[in-house]
């Protein structure tokens, strides 16, 4: 029943993305084709083996535990990251993700049990945005994966390495991943390309991000004149804008390879395609007790990106919720 609907949302999914693998939509399909193919399997499996439909069942019914592994994985790394790097509002959004993970469906019954149709409303509410930001984030975290995974086979004929905080005025490990990256691409790459780390300035910075990351390349044996400094950066749509103009001016052509981190390469792919910039992004590997927080911060900056086309999809539950409350009104009335 939903074989052939899972192999045309495939044969899509491929599709779109040779097409161009910087849109999240891709990501859509992907997690689609995904859900109906499992569906199918589990059906099949339902035929062939006795009791597999419970099995089923019983792992559908361990769900909210899964919730609550997730939740308890967001407090652990919380704490990690806010121990490892200071009390700044970023390294708090996963550990309050997690307590909230735990807070919201014990508030969402008291708010059922009280009988009041506004609070059922509310309620009603929680449980679709939940459910809705839910999906997102794993369209999001799984797109971000299978576009991580790809590796990059062209020639390159500039590489811009996107910069991240120094700590004092050196590349921390974070940031000598991303350099390492581009190292190794640049020394596989004949004839070599321009390389342009890119990064400005931080208002209680020793140095611009770019300028520690030019001494960093040269220091490990690139020529100087295959390096052109971009220092002025402060974010990612700055860095991937005055890196192509410097691509441009310095005479380059063709599109561009941007190196980042693994978590941050999806959310630089699809900047680049909005702000027309011929560019795809590889990922350089990251910390593991680093990786649930940044993914959660770069699934936030994706949601504030496009924060009215998430609108715009959440009005129909909005709508619904004051359905359901003028129904329970009159119902009690």
């Amino acid at each position: 029943m939903f074989l052939v609907p899972a192999l045309l949302l495939i044969f899509l999914y491929f599709h779109l993305r040779h097409r161009d693998r910087r849109m999240l939509r891709n990501g859509v399909v992907l997690v689609a084709a995904c859900y109906l193919a499992l569906i199918e399997i589990g059906n099949l499996l339902s035929r062939w083996v006795p009791g597999m439909s419970y099995v089923f069942l019983g792992i559908l019914a361990l769900a909210p535990l899964s919730v609550l592994a997730l939740a308890a994985t967001l407090i652990r790394n919380g704490v990690i990251i806010l121990k490892s790097e200071g009390r700044r509002l970023g390294n708090l959004l996963f550990l309050v993700a997690g307590l909230l993970l735990i807070a919201l469906p014990p508030l969402a019954l008291l708010l059922v049990l009280t009988l009041k149709p506004m609070a059922i409303g509310l309620a009603a509410l929680l449980f679709f945005l939940c459910s809705y930001f839910g999906v997102v984030f794993v369209v999001f975290r799984a797109y971000a994966v299978a576009y991580g995974r790809r590796t990059f086979t062209g020639i390159p004929q500039g590489i811009v390495v996107l910069g991240s905080r120094l700590e004092d005025g050196g590349v921390p490990p974070l940031l000598r991943n991303r350099l390492d990256k581009a190292l190794q691409i640049y020394r596989c790459t004949t004839p070599r390309p321009l390389l342009i780390p890119s990064g400005g300035q931080s208002p209680d910075g020793v140095l611009a991000e770019g300028t520690a990351m030019t001494d960093y390349l040269v220091g490990a044996g690139v020529a100087r004149e295959h390096v052109v400094v971009e220092d002025n950066a402060v974010n990612t749509e700055e860095n991937l804008t005055f890196s192509a103009h410097l691509f441009r001016e310095s005479g380059g052509c063709g599109p561009l390879l941007v190196v980042t981190n693994n978590y941050h390469a999806l959310r630089a792919a699809l900047l680049a395609r909005r702000l027309g910039v011929d560019a795809e992004v590889v990922g350089s590997p990251t910390a593991k007790h680093y990786l649930p927080g940044a993914f959660l911060r770069e699934y936030v900056a994706v949601l504030v990106e496009h924060r009215w086309l998430h609108a715009l999809l959440c009005l129909p539950f909005m709508a619904f919720t004051a359905l359901l409350v003028m129904a329970v009104m009159k119902s009690q009335g």
